[in-house]
């Protein structure tokens, strides 16, 4: 029998949280043989990063970039895996190392377009926006000086979004909004997932993921 190729995987978690929400999802994906990361993003989970310390998307981002810069250019690709406001650094990495990516998976996640600031797909629904802000001010109002990402670069990354049917946080309706505004590779569903989607259905998502892997990496 033919050896699975091992594929490395980098979880990216969203606002508020961090890498402990992977757990599950991590445990799984390991167990079929795959590396993983979780990261924890700037003054997030157990990053000691100081959230004055934190001026631009940049900082915010920096523990992510580390991963991908730490890269050497003979090593597989890996797929990125973002969920909710974790697609805009995942996203900004894209533009800077997009040669080190195989693909993006978007998890009811914010997707940026390549035609405007990634602050646009937040401000398209005004109640969510609110929302954000209230939640980590100091990240979400730092978007607002971070320009469009590159065709080019970004652009040019496979992505692949999973839409979660119950998510109460990214309706349905605008997960969808986000996919017409920049088409996708790929469009998966769980349908009875709410957005908290790796506890909810950790084995559903992980499947998505597995097929994922054989398919783009």
């Amino acid at each position: 029998m033919e050896k699975e190729i091992q594929k490395r995987f980098v979880l990216v978690h969203g606002l508020c949280h961090g890498a402990w929400t992977w757990y599950k999802l991590k445990m799984q994906l390991e167990a079929a043989g795959h590396c993983v990361t979780a990261v924890d993003l700037a003054a997030s989970g157990i990053n000691m990063t100081r959230l004055d310390e934190i001026q631009t998307l940049m900082d915010y981002s920096k523990p992510l970039l580390d991963i991908l810069s730490s890269l050497g250019s003979d090593e597989d690709k890996v797929i990125l895996v973002a969920h909710s406001m974790g697609g805009i650094p995942v996203a900004m990495v894209a533009d800077i190392f997009p040669s080190k990516i195989a693909a993006i998976v978007f998890v009811s996640s914010f997707m940026p377009d390549t035609r405007n600031p990634p602050a646009y797909v937040l401000e398209n629904d005004l109640v969510l926006a609110t929302m954000l802000v209230r939640a980590n001010p100091v990240v979400t109002n730092n978007l607002a000086g971070t320009k469009s990402f590159s065709e080019e670069r970004y652009g040019s990354v496979t992505r692949i979004y999973i839409i979660c049917g119950e998510d109460n946080m990214i309706p349905g309706d605008y997960q969808r909004w986000m996919i017409s505004n920049f088409p996708v590779k790929e469009v998966m569903e769980i349908k009875d997932a709410d957005h908290m989607v790796m506890f909810s259905k950790t084995q559903e998502l992980c499947a998505r993921l597995l097929g994922i892997a054989d398919k783009y990496a």
